[in-house]
């Protein structure tokens, strides 16, 4: 197993920088030149590989008036993307028999035994994966307890909907997974994450911690001011707060895109699979912002494939003035990552957009 780890990490580290493909490079840089014009943030990047080649443009400023060109080096966060992390998280506790994706989040944390019932049945960590537990989006100040959402509120949550019933886009859920995992790891959640997933995929610079360095996106409101990063609460990991940089987003790709690599192989098969299909669901809110959810999988949105696109894994974030987005077609060995730099709604839903339609060119049907 360490032999499988490190030939992964020796794979991952040296992942291409630029394609040797010059039909990628030029589709790439193309597509992102066109929308960092159309939409006039103060800087994008964008990164894709295909068949393990792979190219990364930067467009702009990481910050206004630094004169520095995003690359596949800088720091970003990105938001939810975290939740297919989370996912990839439970995929490996699963795969190892640690725990089910039918046990009750509160089997594996005492500080969410106060956890709500809907119609008789427990919140289940497969219902928070995919977005299904009832559990509301977000907590407001209000609502919490000593400055802290979990454990301390936890028996005041009020369910929207009983578990399984229909899929409302929930932190609140993640940020509940995360514990609940971290409970069933027996460390702590950033350690798990560390060891199981950011180690053996060779991303380095993916983490919890506020980036360092100059070269990190620094964000935007909707106004154009500037937006410092947030201080995590101790007990939110689950839903977001990530950093990472355009190149560890690619190795996450190539390992997504693996199919047949034999390290992982359980908990990406387990973390790609659809566990909960869209027809029947009531309600359904929250997950088309980025293109017709039809499924959930641990994590990742799924679209069906529609016209020349293939079906589609996505997730799109959203963090401190940063909205990013990383979609892959795990059929066609084609996968990218987009990021900006300033909160900009309809320029956030169109990147999506122009990211599915640069795979379904890279990978038409």
């Amino acid at each position: 197993m360490k032999t499988l780890a490190a030939a992964c990490i020796l794979f991952a580290a040296t992942l291409p920088a630029n394609a040797e493909d010059p039909l990628l490079n030029e589709t790439v840089e193309f597509t992102g030149q066109i929308f960092y014009l159309d939409s006039a943030v103060p800087g994008l990047v964008i990164g894709a590989i295909r068949y393990g080649e792979t190219a990364v443009f930067g467009f702009g400023e990481t910050a206004k008036g630094s004169g520095k060109e995003p690359d596949g080096e800088t720091r970003i966060g990105v938001g939810s993307i975290t939740k297919t992390l989370t996912g990839l998280s439970l995929a490996h506790l699963v795969a190892d028999g640690k725990v089910a994706l039918s046990d009750p989040a509160s089997k594996w944390n005492d500080d969410l035994k106060g956890l709500p019932q809907g119609e008789g049945r427990s919140i289940r960590l497969i219902d928070l994966v995919t977005h299904s537990s009832g559990l509301p989006r977000d907590l407001f100040p209000g609502e919490e307890k000593e400055g802290k959402t979990f454990p301390a509120s936890a028996e005041d949550l009020a369910l929207l909907y009983p578990p399984g019933k229909g899929i409302l886009y929930s932190n609140v859920g993640f940020d509940v997974l995360g514990q609940a995992l971290q409970g069933a790891a027996g460390k702590s959640y950033t350690e798990f994450l560390k060891e199981r997933v950011l180690d053996p995929l060779g991303m380095t610079s993916t983490g919890y911690d506020r980036p360092a360095n100059d070269n990190t996106m620094t964000g935007y409101d909707w106004n154009g001011d500037k937006m410092e990063p947030r201080v995590r609460p101790p007990e939110k990991f689950g839903a977001s707060w990530i950093f990472t940089t355009p190149n560890d987003m690619l190795r996450y790709l190539a390992w997504n895109l693996d199919r047949f690599g034999e390290d992982g192989m359980e908990a990406r098969r387990l973390s790609h699979a659809v566990w909960l299909q869209r027809d029947g669901l009531s309600p359904v809110y929250g997950l088309d912002e980025s293109g017709h959810m039809d499924a959930m999988g641990l994590g990742w949105v799924v679209m069906m494939p529609e016209g020349d696109r293939p079906l589609l894994l996505q997730k799109a974030g959203g963090s401190d003035g940063i909205f990013s987005y990383i979609a892959f077609a795990p059929a066609r060995g084609v996968g990218a990552f987009i990021a900006i730099n300033q909160y900009n709604f309809a320029a956030g839903m169109e990147m999506a957009h122009v990211i599915n339609d640069l795979i379904a060119t890279l990978a038409p049907r």
